[in-house]
């Protein structure tokens, strides 16, 4: 007995590779979108804050207006802002569960908050500003598209990813980060390939367009029996100082919350505290970003205390309402961190200054591979299976705390409760 196809099969066979070729088109023109729209916006971004960086490194007096700027962020954002003010925290709102489409006006929102606290000395980060600057953007391709639920989610995913790769200048990294951020401990292995490619063709057009970004010497696989012993210790102070960041700033947007009704005026009395600091004689290497600290840390002594002066003024710039980002902040912090364990090898200062710098990051954003990953992508590959170790470590020690609070549990850690699986790190706080 022969099976005959029948003939309208054949029909449903080219349908389908009419209908795969479309699918196809389809997601090459949204990737290329996003990759030219949202390059171009981080370009912009970079080159914008390198040069109010600028003015205020040769204007320090600047710091005495920033709880004006602050105020005039919290206003904008009271009044115009209301729907947008969670940043990061909205991407991932919106990805475990679409509700609406995210406002346009996210991006020049926090495009020229950012650069404001920067301005004025802010001690905050870029990373926020690109990924809510990505997620944004790409997500508005909704109103042109007919668009699933799902698809929707993987437009806020490559705009995330297009947005840290463009701003960091490491897209394998990025590419990991958001399929990693959404839930603790689990990956959506299935968008790696559109990720990677979004991220990649991202940081190509910001290269094109001029933005430059920072370099870090290369750290090659040399360890003895002492610095294993200083990695593992790096590891689990990381993983304690990322709960320790997490808390402060969570608390602290609590605080101001609770203490001050009218939303304008967090960021006022913020901007007051740090000027107190700074005329009390707090270093302005702790303001703005702090790249040169962060530069200075892989080639000599830092104070040990540094990275608690940063962990502190990051905690009131974020907690209070600035805007900006925590990544570049948690990279000062752990690289003035890895620091101090140069004092026991001063040989090896360079592997634990880059240890720490990714260190802290994974275990504040629960992200430990993208961490690895970023750090093979900045100090080289050769070294890459210790920012596994040390990442690893990292992320166990931190628990389930977060600097995103949206963000979910979707395993849980070695150690942790499993009854925490499925809640939102901001649930746990409750």
């Amino acid at each position: 007995m022969t099976l005959e196809i029948p003939p309208n099969e054949e029909i449903s066979s080219n349908s389908f590779g009419i209908f795969h070729l479309r699918f196809v088109w389809k997601w090459f023109v949204i990737i290329t979108f996003i990759a030219l729209f949202v390059g171009s916006a981080s370009a912009l971004f970079l080159v914008a804050l390198e040069k109010v960086t600028e003015i205020r490194e040769s204007k320090q007096w600047f710091v005495y207006f920033l709880p004006l700027a602050g105020f005039g962020i919290g206003w904008f954002y009271f009044h115009y802002g209301k729907n947008v003010h969670k940043g990061n925290n909205l991407l991932l709102e919106e990805i475990h569960s679409p509700t609406s489409i995210i406002p346009i006006r996210m991006a020049p929102f926090v495009f020229f908050g950012t650069l404001f606290t920067h301005l004025f000395g802010g001690s905050a980060g870029r990373e926020g500003t690109a990924i809510q600057m990505g997620g944004s953007i790409s997500h508005q391709l909704v109103r042109l598209l007919p668009l699933s639920y799902k698809e929707q989610q993987t437009l806020i995913l490559l705009g995330m990813s297009a947005g840290f790769a463009s701003v960091f200048g490491t897209p394998f990294a990025a590419a990991i980060f958001s399929i990693e951020v959404i839930r603790i401990g689990t990956y959506r292995w299935k968008l790696f390939f559109p990720t990677l490619v979004t991220a990649y063709l991202s940081h190509l057009v910001c290269l094109f367009w001029g933005a430059s970004h920072s370099h870090y010497p290369k750290i090659p696989l040399d360890v003895t029996g002492v610095t294993i012993v200083c990695l593992v210790i790096i590891g689990i102070l990381s993983g304690w100082v990322a709960k320790l960041f997490s808390w402060f700033v969570h608390k602290l947007s609590e605080w101001f919350s609770l203490w001050i009704e009218y939303p304008p005026l967090r960021p006022l009395f913020g901007g007051i505290i740090l000027v107190i600091l700074f005329s009390i004689g707090l270093s302005p290497t702790y303001f703005g970003l702090g790249l040169p600290t962060i530069q200075a840390a892989f080639v000599g002594s830092l104070p040990w205390e540094t990275f608690l002066f940063k962990l502190l003024l990051t905690a009131i710039t974020i907690g209070s309402g600035f805007k900006g980002g925590e990544v570049t902040p948690l990279f000062f912090i752990g690289a003035s961190l890895g620091n101090i364990f140069g004092f026991f090898d001063p040989v090896h200062l360079t592997l634990f200054v880059g240890i720490g710098f990714i260190s802290v990051f994974a275990g504040a954003s629960n992200t430990p591979l993208a961490s690895a990953i970023m750090g093979m992508e900045l100090f080289g590959w050769e070294s890459g299976i210790l920012f596994f170790f040390v990442s690893l470590i990292a992320y166990i020690c931190s628990g389930h705390s977060s600097i995103y609070p949206s963000q979910r549990i979707g395993r849980a850690k070695m150690f942790s409760p499993s009854s925490h699986v499925g809640k939102k790190i901001s649930e746990l706080k409750k």
